[in-house]
C-alpha cells in the first residue's frame, strides 16, 4: 500500500511561515506522543532556526508512559522544551506557561536591556495535519481569550490571540503539511488515524499492527480478543473476526469489520497505551 498525503499544500505552508516567523519569539510544535518523530514535519527544524522551541507531546494519555519520558529525554537533549499534554481533556495545559516562559528568558532578559518592559511572548502554533492544533488552541486560550486583531505586517486572516499579558498566540491553522518518502512514517500516520481511512487498505493496515503488536507488546491481543498471538498475523485477524462475531453473508469472516474494530480499539486507548516508534540511540 502507498501512503499518500498533500505534498500539493507544502509550498503555500512553507511561504506563510517564512512571512510570519520573523514577528516570532517561540515555536510550538505539537507531534503525537504515539508518533513522535512520524509526526514531525522534518522542514520545521530548518524554518524555526534561531527560535525558541517548546514541543507538545499531544494524546500523551494515549502513548505509553516509559516512551514518553524517552521521548522528553530525547528531544530535550535536541535543546527543545518538552510538555506532555491532552488538548482534550486539558491535562498538561497549565504547566505550559511557566515553560514558555522558560524557553524565552533569553529574549525576555535582551528586551529588559533595551529598555523593554512586558512585551508579550509572540508564540506560533505548528504541527501536521489532525495533530491537535485547533483543540489544543481552543483549550489553552479558553473562553477568555482576547483577540487582538491583525498587526502590521501579519497577512489578513491571521489572528492574534491574546492569552494574557506575557503571551499572545498566532493562530495559523494548519500551518504546516509533511511529505515524505519514507512508506514507514506514511503507515504510522495511518494506523493513528492522520490519514483518511477511506483511501486506506485497512486490512493490510490492522495486519501490520498486530505484527507490531505481537513484537512491542505482547499479550495485548490475547487480553483483548481472546486469540492465540503465536499464530500469523492473518490467523490472528481471522480470530479477531470469529470472537468479535464479524459476519457477511453465508457466515463468511468479515475481515473489514475484524479491521476496523481493531484500528478503533487502537486509536481510543482500549488496547492500552501504545508508542509505536522509540527514539533513535
Amino acid at each position: 500500500m502507498n501512503y499518500q498525503w498533500y505534498p500539493g499544500h507544502m509550498t503555500k505552508a512553507r511561504r506563510m511561515m517564512q512571512e510570519d516567523i520573523k514577528l516570532i519569539d517561540l515555536v510550538i510544535e505539537l507531534v503525537d506522543a504515539r508518533v513522535p518523530s512520524s509526526s514531525r514535519n522534518p522542514d520545521i527544524d530548518e524554518l524555526a532556526k534561531n527560535k525558541a522551541r517548546l514541543i507538545l507531546l499531544n494524546k500523551s494519555d494515549l502513548a505509553d508512559e516509559r516512551m514518553n519520558q524517552a521521548w522528553m529525554a530525547f528531544f530535550q537533549e535536541k535543546g527543545f522544551h518538552v510538555v506532555q499534554v491532552n488538548s482534550r481533556s486539558g491535562a498538561g495545559i497549565k504547566a505550559i506557561g511557566a515553560v514558555i516562559q522558560e524557553a524565552c528568558k533569553e529574549k525576555t532578559e535582551r528586551d529588559r536591556k533595551r529598555g523593554i518592559k512586558n512585551r508579550p511572548i509572540r508564540a506560533m502554533v505548528v504541527g501536521i495535519p489532525n495533530v491537535g492544533k485547533s483543540t489544543f488552541i481552543n483549550t489553552y486560550a479558553g473562553k477568555a481569550c482576547a483577540k487582538t486583531g491583525n498587526k502590521p505586517g501579519v497577512t489578513k486572516g491571521k489572528q492574534w490571540i491574546r492569552l494574557n499579558k506575557s503571551t499572545e498566540l498566532l493562530d495559523t491553522p494548519g500551518i504546516l503539511w509533511p511529505k515524505f518518502e519514507d512508506q514507514a512514517v506514511g503507515m504510522k500516520l495511518a494506523m493513528v488515524g492522520s490519514i483518511r481511512d477511506e483511501i486506506l487498505n485497512m486490512e493490510e493496515l490492522a495486519l501490520k499492527l498486530i505484527e507490531f503488536l505481537d513484537q512491542a507488546y505482547p499479550g495485548t491481543l490475547s487480553g483483548r480478543y481472546g486469540v492465540l498471538e503465536e499464530k500469523s498475523a492473518l490467523e490472528v485477524l481471522n480470530g479477531i473476526a470469529k470472537n468479535r462475531g464479524c459476519l457477511l453473508k453465508g457466515n463468511e469472516l468479515d475481515y473489514s469489520k475484524a479491521s476496523s474494530i481493531l484500528l478503533d480499539d487502537f486509536r481510543s486507548g482500549r488496547l492500552g497505551r501504545i508508542t509505536l516508534e522509540q527514539p533513535e540511540a
